[in-house]
C-alpha cells in the first residue's frame, strides 16, 4: 500500500466514523459535482475516497454478519 493509498483509506475511515454510510453517498455526489464542473482530477480523488469507504464498509458488514 502506498502512502497515498494509506492516506485515502484513513480519510475514508474517518468520514465513515463521523457520518456512517451516508459518507459514501455524499462522496459520490461530490465527485459527480466536481466532474460536472470540470475538476476531473479532483473528481477522481474524491471517487477513490468513496471507493475506499465503500470497501471498508463492506469489510465491516461482513465481519458483523459472520459474528452473529
Amino acid at each position: 500500500m502506498t502512502r497515498a493509498d494509506a492516506l485515502t483509506e484513513k480519510l475514508a475511515l474517518s468520514m465513515l466514523a463521523r457520518d456512517g454510510i451516508a459518507a459514501i453517498w455524499q462522496l459520490h455526489e461530490a465527485a459527480a459535482d466536481a466532474y460536472r464542473n470540470g475538476y476531473h482530477r479532483a473528481a477522481d480523488a474524491v471517487l477513490q475516497i468513496a471507493e475506499a469507504a465503500e470497501q471498508a464498509w463492506l469489510r465491516a458488514e461482513g465481519t458483523r454478519v459472520l459474528s452473529i
